[in-house]
């Protein structure tokens, strides 16, 4: 899902939104330097393994996923890192590590880390590694119905 397609999608449902086109940067800390934000403000999205099923997990671009909290969380008996070749063909049109966490429109689920939902606003790789969108948080939450998860 290009940058387009997630602006479309975002417009059909009348949400307000801002784009941020920065340089091309890929880690956390280099997209939060190019976009002049901080690390806990930037959301990343991370593809996990769930006894099998792919599940997104959002948390705070600074942060790691806790897989044995994950794991008790979520009940699950398996969970681990997916690799690239096995989520990157769900994501058609995005560059691999830059997914909008909008799991609704790839057909899977979100969890949410619950130190964003304390934020006012979300804002998250909008497909590429040039360009972030920062929208409500209950806009997000509204649209996405993540789970939040304690991580």
């Amino acid at each position: 899902m290009p940058v387009k397609k997630l602006k479309e999608f975002l417009d059909s449902h009348q949400v307000k939104y801002v784009s941020l086109t920065h340089s091309p940067a890929f880690t956390s800390q280099e997209i939060a330097a190019a976009a002049h934000v901080s690390g806990k403000q930037l959301a990343k999205t991370v593809i996990v393994k769930v006894d099998g099923q792919l599940v997104m997990v959002v948390l705070p671009a600074h942060d790691q996923v806790n897989f044995d909290k994950l794991r008790d969380v979520m009940g699950a008996a398996g969970i681990d890192l997916a690799s690239e070749s096995e989520f990157k063909d769900k994501f058609a049109g995005c560059e691999v590590g830059a997914m909008p966490p909008f799991g609704n429109l790839y057909n899977m689920p979100v969890f949410l880390s619950s130190q964003l939902s304390h934020q006012g606003h979300i804002l998250f790789n909008a497909g590429s590694h040039s360009e972030l969108v920062q929208l409500t948080f209950d806009d997000f939450e509204r649209l996405v119905k993540p789970k939040v998860v304690a991580l």
